[in-house]
Formats: C-alpha cells, sequence, structure tokens
C-alpha cells in the first residue's frame, strides 16, 4: 500500500478500468505497487469515449524505469510512458 509522501508517476494510459486491471495484475505479478488515476467513476460510466473513461497508471518514482521496461516486454511499441 502506498504510504503518505510517495512520489508516483505516471507510465502508461489504459482504455478502460478492464483493461488498467490487467495491467495492475502484470506489474504486481512482478512487485511493482501501482495505482489509478481517472476523471470518472467506473461504476457510473464503464465505458471509454473520447478519453472519457481512459485510466493512468502510476507508479512509484523508484519503479518507473522497471515498470516501463516490463510494459515494453510485454507488448513492444505499443505502450507510451508518460513524462508527468
Amino acid at each position: 500500500m502506498a504510504q503518505k509522501g510517495m512520489r508516483f508517476k505516471h507510465l502508461c494510459t489504459a482504455m478502460g478500468r478492464a483493461e488498467a486491471e490487467v495491467i495492475k495484475g502484470y506489474l504486481q505479478s512482478n512487485g511493482i505497487e501501482c495505482l489509478f488515476q481517472s476523471q470518472v467513476v467506473h461504476a457510473v460510466h464503464p465505458f471509454t469515449v473520447n478519453g472519457l473513461g481512459e485510466v493512468k497508471i502510476m507508479v512509484k518514482e523508484e519503479d518507473f524505469e522497471r515498470a516501463k521496461r516490463l510494459m515494453e516486454e510485454r507488448s513492444p511499441g505499443s505502450t507510451e510512458a508518460g513524462e508527468d
């Protein structure tokens, strides 16, 4: 669980909660904690239209490079890491 004061960095963006959960499971199985950041409540709007419903995957700054490598290995060329 994230502790107060930890800094997180944007790793990638999923096109909905289901995809975000798959990515979260993959990262967690490799020992990387992540959080979701979204602009909508997915229980109310469980879909993605023109970016509405996107979920940002956030990882600890210290895990960012390893998480980025894991995502690239999982699907080369399809994940763009955030610059936040």
